[in-house]
């Protein structure tokens, strides 16, 4: 797989004029159910465009680890007594994007720390997003890191198995 820094998202997607493009965007808070509406925006979003159910439950699995990562280390801390993020109204974005060359899921957050693909732990409780995504996705990357924060990509084929 490739991974790599991109100068931006627009970068990794490169349509011909005249092809059917579709972007879709939304933003996501700290609630307890973020993840939830992230995989069914992911689902329906898709799936309204014609994209084949693997690639849909592929990019949906993609957008969960994204999403996971991004409220772990980009969203304010929170004390239990606190509860979850959810006055904070958009802790980050999710991005989805369709054009011939594939599905392009991406994740913007405000930590300028960018992904790193390290070994979990064998027994670990976390610590597999990015090897999940990374085994899923034809290619995935970030923008650098600036003064906003960073996004984190991952482009997926435009069809399902063989074409399909």
């Amino acid at each position: 797989m490739t991974t790599h820094p991109a100068p931006t998202v627009h970068d990794v997607l490169h349509a011909e004029p005249g092809q059917d493009r579709h972007f879709a965007v939304c933003a996501l808070s700290g609630a307890y159910r973020t993840l939830a509406e992230a995989r069914r925006f992911t689902a329906t979003t898709l799936g309204e465009w014609g994209i084949h159910a693997s690639v849909v439950s592929d990019a949906t699995l993609v957008v969960s680890e994204l999403v996971s990562n991004a409220l772990r280390h980009a969203a304010p801390a929170r004390t239990a007594a606190e509860g979850p993020a959810a006055d904070v109204p958009c802790v980050a974005w999710l991005a989805l994007a369709h054009e011939d060359s594939g599905v392009l899921c991406a994740v913007s957050d405000s930590s300028r720390t960018p992904p790193a693909l390290a070994p979990p732990a064998p027994c670990a409780d976390s610590g597999r997003g990015l090897w999940i995504v990374d085994r899923i996705s034809q290619s995935w990357g970030w923008t650098p890191p600036d003064a906003l924060g960073k996004t984190v990509w991952a482009q997926l084929p435009a069809s399902g198995p063989a074409g399909e």
